[in-house]
């Protein structure tokens, strides 16, 4: 009778130490996740010394552009009283978009380094066709003996002109060709512009007025175009590969291949009135373009895989307590805490092969390098090939499971949630041969 109760205490002992053990390696999986904070730390570093580096190079060539105009500036004279109810003049400014404008833009993408890190930058050749029909002054509500016709000009910008814009640009006007000169501080609607000063009269008002210009640009990452005109094409080409087309609106017409792409817009600008006097409006909210950028950035999917890291660890060591209580391999806390950190490695390890690599290819790596790692290691504690192949199954499937949802981005919480139902389902399974009472 006294064997019979010693070895009740004794299973009712081991079985208390089989749940105080449980606890214990969940509460280490939680620890094992505190690096991660540590290695997010480590991808917001690099992230800042990329964007470091960027910036040194756009500062030297040019940064994200947006080309705003042409529109037509004209100067009136304003009659009123000043405080002592004498009459003065005051001088405003009134503008008047162009009836329409075609864009052709042909874009040459190049990559420029900074140590590890890459830019794209561009030489873009710029061609602008518009024409102004008569002029609808009326809408001013100005006399036209105050409307100084004599004064106007056509002015456009670019966003950095003092890098992006190399050379002089003439406008062809009628038959004429006018030089682009910077804009002066008294006219600026748009700050740091150019301006053409063109012929204009009062009775030339009311003919058609074709225009065109031609300029080479320099920009990096970016190129919109702001639609300054009532009716608007836009045509960009480009031999860059992976396009992200961006703007008010997507293309109407795209073509991308593995030579480049071809896109292109038709915008009926209705946001800007077609004449307008001493306001300003928004010409960003009208802007069509694309970004030309590095399709795949190896830092942003690091650190969406840093946040499964808990999932990874949780999962595998779910593993070992199942393998070591099933079938009689005991393991020491000790394995767990440096299987754990192997797992952790796992992510140092893609955040530095990424930054010399394709993301892919840098998972991969990473992920049988800990696979192997993780398997020779509980492999010869359980001296078990059989077990040794199951530990680098479950683990080659948690991690391409990460992966998965790495790369489906917009359906990540879908693929999260099945995958935890069905990983619980097979804990739940196989959880079924322990007795716990």
């Amino acid at each position: 009778m006294d064997t019979t109760i010693k070895s009740g205490l004794g299973s009712y002992l081991d079985k208390g130490k089989l749940f105080i053990k449980a606890v214990i390696i969940f509460i280490m999986a939680l620890f094992l996740t505190i690096p991660s904070f540590f290695i997010t730390g480590i991808i917001n570093e690099r992230q800042s010394r990329q964007n470091e580096a960027i910036l040194n190079i756009t500062e030297k060539w040019g940064g994200k552009q947006m080309i705003t105009g042409p529109f037509l500036s004209v100067p009136y004279i304003e009659h009123a009283l000043n405080v002592e109810g004498k009459p003065i003049l005051i001088r405003g400014k009134a503008y008047f978009l162009p009836s329409s404008l075609h864009t052709a833009i042909k874009v040459v993408p190049e990559k420029r380094y900074r140590g590890i890190y890459q830019v794209v930058v561009y030489r873009a050749e710029v061609t602008m066709n518009g024409r102004f029909d008569a002029l609808p002054w009326q809408q001013l509500k100005i006399p036209a003996e105050d409307i100084l016709w004599n004064q106007a000009s056509v002015i456009y910008k670019v966003s950095d002109n003092q890098r992006g814009v190399n050379e002089d640009v003439s406008l062809q006007w009628n038959d004429s060709s006018i030089l682009f000169t910077p804009e002066t501080a008294e006219s600026s609607i748009l700050t740091d512009g150019f301006t053409a000063n063109v012929p204009m009269t009062t009775e030339s008002v009311a003919s058609a007025h074709p225009f065109s210009l031609k300029f080479d640009l320099n920009g990096s990452e970016q190129l919109l175009v702001a639609t300054a005109a009532r009716e608007n094409e836009l045509a960009i080409s480009s031999a860059w590969k992976a396009p992200s087309f961006t703007g008010v609106k997507l293309p109407d017409y795209r073509s991308v291949t593995d030579s480049g792409f071809e896109a292109r817009w038709k915008f009926l600008n209705r946001s800007i009135p077609p004449v307008w006097k001493n306001n300003s409006y928004s010409f960003e909210t009208t802007a069509l373009g694309a970004d030309f950028k590095i399709p795949v950035d190896g830092y942003d999917k690091t650190m969406r895989a840093v946040k499964y890291a808990i999932l990874c660890i949780i999962l595998t060591f779910a593993a070992f307590f199942l393998i070591e209580t099933i079938y009689r391999r005991p393991l020491h806390l000790v394995h767990y805490g440096l299987a754990g950190l192997a797992l952790i490695l796992f992510y140092t390890l893609l955040l530095s092969i990424s930054e010399y690599s394709n993301f892919n290819v840098a998972y991969l790596v990473a992920g049988v390098a800990t696979i192997g790692l993780v398997t020779w290691f509980i492999g010869s504690i359980l001296r078990s090939g059989k077990l040794s192949l199951f530990v680098a199954f479950v683990l080659s499937v948690v991690y391409a499971y990460i992966f998965c949802i790495i790369q489906l981005e917009d359906y990540a919480l879908l693929m999260g949630s099945i995958g935890l139902f069905m990983a619980l389902g097979v804990i739940m399974y196989f959880s079924r041969k322990l007795s716990w009472s």
